[in-house]
């Protein structure tokens, strides 16, 4: 067997294997001549020399891409004066090109057959369901594309027959795959490809803090649970539990399978797994440096969509980090609510951006604030690795015990703190006092 074969399915997940293919030896494509200009409506990946603007647009919940307005500097969205709804002060942080209007066509849309596993790398791309990462995926794809990768779009969630559909259309290239990369071990579609096709060779990709959870959890060999979730069986989980339980093991070094952990987080690697550190050298590569206002701009979290945080006490914390630090942006993850961004941006006055990319790449083209305050996330581990060399300061809120909700899982606190405790590259935003409208002091 030869061949590399991809399934991802965020956009965090792609950059990652893009990441891993640079690592691999696999540089950034040759410049190439300009391309003819497409027409109105199609579907364009900001480049390398993309103009770095943010362009104020209506956000009806429907993802980005909605908004035709011309691109402008930062600060220029509607403020909070003028929001009439939900979503309505929001920007995009995107690149050149006409943004794809809903009805765009997908990536790889139109083609027959996934590409055949060769001696390169194909890239599936599983589409989620929930616009903002179907929009952050499509101009991904193509940047993957604009570097030489084959990428397919699979509509793996687009109704009824569309897991038969995909587990038909899949299994021969995973059959003749040599190396699988996934990643987010902890899907119930990855594991149940996994499951039906198992590789000799597996690499995880990290797809947010999840990788810390899953290194530790398959050192321990326990079952598969996302850190934000009980770990009650119910009946769902009940029912794929043989899934995951077979996964767990496919996903596990053994006497036919190699593992590698690919990853910016620090893990302890399990036993018989290799762990690779992910520099982000292909983002410095590829995109940047970053022009620095000066400012500092806020990260958001979706803590509060996931249940782990009380909206409340959210909200104060980032109007105080605001007041503190001088920020005059917020780069909202693409699972935060309009209702709650729209709070906001009239209560704190922030304009609230959604990225087109994942934040590494928007960051490092820029232009980006001198001090970047994040909550514990990925980035507090990436953005310092991205921005390396560019003067830009990082630094992490921990999140208090009094911030979270009483039907938190009980792991919550302490994972959220060992995120933060490893964030070797960031400074720590301690809360002092008894409230979460209290002081934020540098710990």
């Amino acid at each position: 067997m030869t061949g590399r074969l991809a399934f991802v399915e965020s956009p965090v997940q792609l950059l990652n294997v893009l990441e891993w293919a640079h690592a691999r030896g696999r540089g950034p494509a040759p410049a190439a001549a300009p391309a003819p200009a497409p027409p109105a409506g199609a579907d364009r990946a900001p480049g390398p020399d993309a103009a770095r603007a943010s362009a104020p647009v209506p956000d009806s919940g429907t993802g980005p891409g909605t908004g035709s307005a011309p691109a402008s500097g930062p600060g220029t969205a509607s403020g909070p004066g003028t929001a009439s709804g939900p979503g309505t002060a929001f920007a995009t942080a995107s690149g050149p090109g006409t943004p794809p209007t809903a009805s765009a066509p997908e990536p790889g849309q139109g083609r027959d057959a996934v590409p055949a596993a060769s001696d390169d790398l194909a890239i599936v791309v599983l589409s989620p369901s929930d616009p903002m990462s179907r929009g952050q995926l499509r101009r991904m794809a193509q940047l993957a594309r604009d570097e030489g990768f084959d990428v397919h779009w699979q509509e793996a969630r687009a109704g009824r027959g569309a897991l038969v559909r995909t587990l038909r259309e899949l299994g021969g290239p995973l059959r003749a795959a040599e190396r699988v990369i996934v990643g987010d071990p902890f899907s119930r579609y990855v594991q149940l490809l996994l499951t039906l096709f198992g590789p000799r060779h597996v690499t995880v990709v990290d797809d947010g803090t999840a990788t810390m959870e899953f290194a530790a959890q398959l050192a321990g060999g326990e079952r598969l649970v996302r850190w934000h979730r009980k770990g009650d069986l119910g009946p769902r989980e009940l029912l794929l539990a043989p899934v995951t339980s077979l996964a767990r093991r496919r996903l596990a070094p053994g006497p036919h399978r190699t593992v590698e952990i690919f990853t910016s987080l620090p893990v302890q690697a399990p036993p018989g797994t290799e762990v690779t550190e992910n520099a982000y050298a292909w983002t410095r590569a590829r995109f940047g440096p970053p022009a620095l206002t000066g400012g500092a701009d806020l990260v958001g979290t979706s803590l509060v969509e996931t249940g782990v945080v009380d909206a409340e006490h959210y909200l104060r914390v980032v109007g105080q980090l605001a007041r503190t630090h001088g920020a005059t942006r917020y780069f909202a993850h693409r699972r935060e609510t309009p209702e709650k961004l729209h709070r906001i941006a009239v209560e704190t006055g922030l304009q609230v951006v959604r990225p087109e990319l994942p934040l590494e790449l928007i960051a490092r083209r820029g232009p980006v604030g001198a001090t970047i305050v994040s909550f514990p996330s990925t980035v507090v581990h990436t953005l310092p690795l991205a921005l390396a060399g560019t003067g830009v300061k990082v630094a992490v809120c921990e999140i208090a015990p009094e911030w979270l909700k009483a039907t938190a899982s009980p792991r919550a606190q302490g994972f959220l703190a060992g995120v933060v405790g490893t964030a070797s590259g960031a400074d720590r935003l301690t809360p002092r006092g008894g409230s979460a409208a209290d002081r934020l002091e540098f710990g």
